[in-house]
């Protein structure tokens, strides 16, 4: 008989909103992880998620933070870019116990929907430190500021986070930390919706249309 991979504990969807639902009656959970390295499709684990939470284009109070051990030892250059030791995960929980922690902060905000920046990094490597602790996942929609500023800037085709920060005029927190990169991520974000809806973008319909009108062109 097929066996199936046991679902995780639901994270809320947004298969029932209403396209043209104005986003400021949403609300956004902004996350990041911080990883071993770059090849999150293969060996790396993640060390740290960091997430934040939006509700009409203002960025909330209540953050979500850890670190995560990942078994293995953390390379000089990943630490050196994020501070983050073998030493300071070592007592942190498993991915497994973070992850149900995390959806459960996405499940109290009632946030309807996600966003990163770069985020088909960080979807990844949540979907293969799920699919190796041998569990599915059901994901909401996942917006992109990549996607946004591609739509608002089409020249521009940089990844760097602080740069788009500091040329959109919003907060930059201490980056290559899951927390920091999420806040950063979160106050572009809001930034990116006024210019939006300046253009007449304002729906939710409209957001992913966006990521897939840019998805399209890339």
């Amino acid at each position: 008989m097929f066996w199936r991979k046991p679902l995780l504990p639901a994270v809320p969807l947004n298969k029932e909103i209403p396209l043209n639902t104005h986003f400021s009656n949403l609300t956004f959970t902004v996350f990041d992880t911080e990883t071993t390295g770059f090849a999150v499709g293969a060996s790396d684990r993640i060390i740290e998620i960091g997430a934040v939470q939006v509700k009409d284009r203002m960025v909330l109070d209540k953050t979500f933070q850890s670190y995560v051990n990942p078994e293995r030892e953390i390379p000089p250059n990943i630490t050196a870019l994020t501070g983050i030791t073998t030493k300071t995960v070592e007592q942190a929980p498993p991915f497994i116990e973070v992850i149900k922690d995390f959806f459960q902060y996405v499940k109290e905000g009632e946030a309807n929907i996600w966003v990163g920046h770069y985020a088909s990094f960080d979807l990844l490597a949540l979907k293969k430190e799920i699919a190796r602790n041998q569990y599915r996942v059901d994901f909401p929609i996942c917006l992109d500021t990549l996607d946004m500023i591609g739509y608002l800037s089409p020249a521009k085709h940089m990844l760097d986070l602080e740069i788009y920060a500091s040329q959109f005029g919003s907060r930059i927190y201490e980056r290559h930390q899951a927390l920091g990169d999420a806040l950063t991520t979160a106050h572009l974000f809001c930034e990116l919706l006024f210019h939006l809806e300046d253009r007449g973008k304002n729906t939710l319909g409209d957001l992913i249309e966006i990521s897939n009108i840019t998805k399209r062109n890339t």
